[in-house]
């Protein structure tokens, strides 16, 4: 079992105290990287009056990130499965 791991992240400019398995230091380093580019860039690009409203563009940009790549994992999965049909048709007709 692996031990524990306190870590402090900074989210616009509110630390926020974490204890988390060492294994998924990294990725939320990551996230928290992400998400602060993603404040400055909203910043800059619109008139924000609150953090919050911020933040909630990241976490709707971050959602919508994930349901995409959903839907294309899908997608990817049906054109797969079409061309195995194709391919093991193209194989019995062959051997038939």
């Amino acid at each position: 079992m692996s031990k524990s791991l306190k870590i402090k992240l900074s989210i616009a400019d509110r630390v926020y105290p974490l204890t988390i398995d060492p294994a998924q230091e990294e990725g939320l380093r990551r996230a928290t990287k992400k998400i602060e580019g993603m404040i400055k860039q909203f910043e800059k690009s619109y008139a924000v009056r609150d953090k919050q409203d911020v933040l909630a563009m990241c976490a709707l940009q971050f959602a919508a990130q994930v349901e995409q790549k959903s839907i294309d994992k899908v997608n990817d999965q049906q054109d797969v499965e079409e061309r195995l049909l194709a391919l093991n048709k193209l194989l019995h007709d062959h051997l038939a």
